[in-house]
């Protein structure tokens, strides 16, 4: 589809003829009026492509022994004015979209490595595609992709049959059906040549540029990348409609492709952009004889202080302090009477004589930014920002040596190697003699992503003191820091008399929240079944994926129940000790509040070889004022 490019014969790096990159590692080239054409590349990036790969990789030894530079171009270099496309872009590691951001936006690739630095062109269209269900891209990432388009199948049971059809027509002839769309395909290469051809004539009125601008500000976007990147999509898109200048049909047009991801303020807010704000909004920015423009809008109904929500049946849910004063709901009757409560037994439990039933699912109350909870030790798994790893990219801890192709060169190490042989190599001169065997590969202590596995007590012990819209909120909190530091997260609950797996490790916090949100409690509390299903989805993923480090987290008061007799604290003891003795790193967070304490919490933790948290513990602020006060006392 898009046009052939003019390249300098030889170079590995496509060079225009016309105007060659001065910095070009295979030149210098002499500027030429034209060269040979080759078609315009489409590279694909895989998922599990190593930064080497992507830049370029230098042969260090050859550089080392020989003193030869012997670079060898990268995805980067063979993307050089064509498209690269990364499918999965939400799985590749951040620093690598990183990489391909900072060089998308400078046109040029950068290769460091000890002591030797090789930069070249790299102007290319990145386009990555993603399914939001396997995780998002952090919102600092995505901010910088230009334009955002949501694809999905059609609902038209007409347009349906027809991708059927043709899909069947393909199949049976591949060639007859490309020859069939030759002539559209051809039109459309056509379309955009002239567009290409057009796009520097176009005009970006001051009038148009203020449009612009008015619109980013009324959508509160951060900085100014959205403006830049929505007066280059205006233009883009009139040069291609055929017009001069830009238009309001432009500026609409190019604000729905560059606003939607801008606005999440937070990993759980969902891209979008409303179409009535977005017509307000051209309509406030117009000059005043070309429309209405009043700025104004409808002002919010008034609400009542005390009344923050309302529950599945229309009832208000009104925001009153417990005892701790964390907010939590009470739900009144159906005759206005005073909220419904559950039968308590000693210690502020439930009885099992008269078990709780199930309530409407709690709101969750607000999140709080959330302490590191790491796993102990030192992994291998994938990059991440949670628990130590040896990894590809971090500090410098140590040296080993290489039994493949060095890397990542540890120069002093190196050095130290092959200074006690230079007399014996027969070095009369400057420099070092440096043979195969002095190399040493850099050992990298950076962070890794981990899988963290909620289990969380929806019972009515939980219920009783209308705790869930708090702990909803300290969960919710967590998994916007497991999203932060890249984990992949995974929601067991208890209730009744069994537990669910109500989500699947995934790498979707969304899905996460939402099922969360939508959990119900009540019933009795077998936290001996939670425990064991914790078990076996950590046995399931440790095969899948035996490299990703897990850490469980048991969100509980500690009581156990079971709709069987027996003994429900022993069992749950039992199935504890189960998963300490699997090696599995846990932190159960406390959930007993009241001026009755058991301490059960703090013994299954003790179990589990873990530490107890409180729900108020679990808050980097919290933490770091604990930590302030006892340096004062000190």
């Amino acid at each position: 589809m898009l046009p052939p490019v003019a390249v300098v014969p030889g170079c590995r790096f496509a060079c225009d003829p016309a105007a060659p990159d001065p910095a070009c590692p295979d030149g210098p080239h002499e500027p030429t009026a034209a060269g040979p054409e080759r078609p315009a590349r489409l590279v694909e990036l895989p998922v599990g492509a190593s930064e080497d790969r992507v830049v370029g990789s230098l042969d260090l030894e050859r550089a080392l022994t020989a003193g030869v530079k012997a670079f060898e171009p990268g995805l980067l270099a063979a993307a050089h004015r064509g498209v690269l496309y990364v499918d999965e872009v939400n799985l590749l590691h951040d620093h690598l979209v990183d990489l391909l951001l900072d060089a998308a936006a400078m046109g040029t690739a950068y290769v460091e490595r000890e002591g030797i630095s090789v930069r070249h062109a790299s102007r290319f269209l990145l386009v990555g595609t993603m399914n939001p269900e396997e995780g998002e891209l952090r919102p600092q990432l995505l901010d910088r992709f230009g334009l955002t388009v949501e694809v999905a199948a059609p609902r038209d049971p007409a347009v349906r049959a027809e991708v059927v059809r043709r899909r069947f027509a393909s199949d049976a002839d591949p060639t007859g059906f490309a020859t069939g769309w030759a002539a559209e395909e051809t039109a459309l290469a056509d379309r955009i040549a002239d567009a290409r051809a057009r796009l520097p004539r176009v005009l970006l009125s001051d009038a148009a540029l203020r449009q612009i601008t008015a619109v980013c500000a009324a959508f509160d976007v951060d900085g100014l990348r959205a403006d830049l990147v929505t007066a280059r999509a205006a233009m883009a898109h009139a040069a291609w409609s055929g017009r001069d200048e830009v238009t309001e049909d432009d500026v609409r047009v190019a604000a729905r492709l560059a606003l939607p991801h801008r606005r999440r303020r937070n990993p759980l807010d969902a891209p979008g952009l409303d179409e009535d704000s977005l017509e307000q909004a051209l309509a406030d920015s117009r000059p005043e004889d070309d429309g209405p423009g009043d700025g104004g809008g409808a002002p919010p109904p008034p609400s009542d202080p005390d009344v923050s929500s309302t529950d599945d049946e229309g009832l208000p849910v009104q925001e009153v302090p417990d005892d701790e004063g964390l907010p939590v709901q009470e739900v009144p009757d159906g005759d206005g009477g005073s909220p419904t409560t559950a039968p308590r037994g000693e210690g502020g439990g439930r009885t099992d004589a008269a078990p709780v039933p199930d309530q409407a699912a709690a709101a969750p109350s607000g999140t709080f930014r959330a302490r590191r909870l790491e796993v102990p030790g030192i992994g291998a798994g994938a990059a991440g920002r949670r628990s130590r790893a040896r990894s590809e990219r971090g500090r410098v801890v140590g040296s080993t040596r290489p039994v493949a192709n060095v890397t990542k060169l540890h120069l002093t190490d190196t050095v130290l190697a092959a200074a006690p042989h230079q007399r014996a190599r027969g070095r009369t001169g400057p420099g070092l003699r440096i043979v195969r065997e002095d190399l040493r590969q850099a050992t990298l202590e950076g962070r890794e992503g981990n899988l963290v596995l909620f289990v969380v007590d929806a019972s009515g012990s939980m219920g009783s003191r209308a705790r869930m819209g708090a702990v909803k909120g300290a969960v919710l909190s967590l998994l916007v820091d497991a999203y932060q530091r890249r984990d992949k997260v995974g929601l067991v609950t208890f209730r009744g008399a069994e537990a669910e797996l109500a989500l699947p490790p995934t790498w979707s916090i969304e899905a996460a929240a939402a099922r969360l949100a939508e959990l119900p409690t009540g019933g009795r509390t077998p936290l001996a079944a939670g425990l064991l299903r914790a078990a076996e989805v950590l046995r399931v993923e440790r095969i899948r994926d035996p490299r990703r480090r897990p850490l469980l987290v048991v969100v509980t008061d500690g009581r156990a129940t079971g709709a069987r007799g027996g003994a429900p604290l022993a069992e749950a003891h039992a199935a504890a000790r189960l998963l300490a003795a699997s090696g599995v790193a846990a932190v159960v967070v406390d959930c007993e509040s009241g001026p009755v304490r058991l301490g059960l919490a703090s013994a299954l933790g003790a179990v589990l070889g873990g530490p107890t948290l409180s729900t108020g513990d679990l808050a980097a602020d919290g933490l770091a004022a604990t930590v302030r006060d006892a340096r004062q006392v000190a």
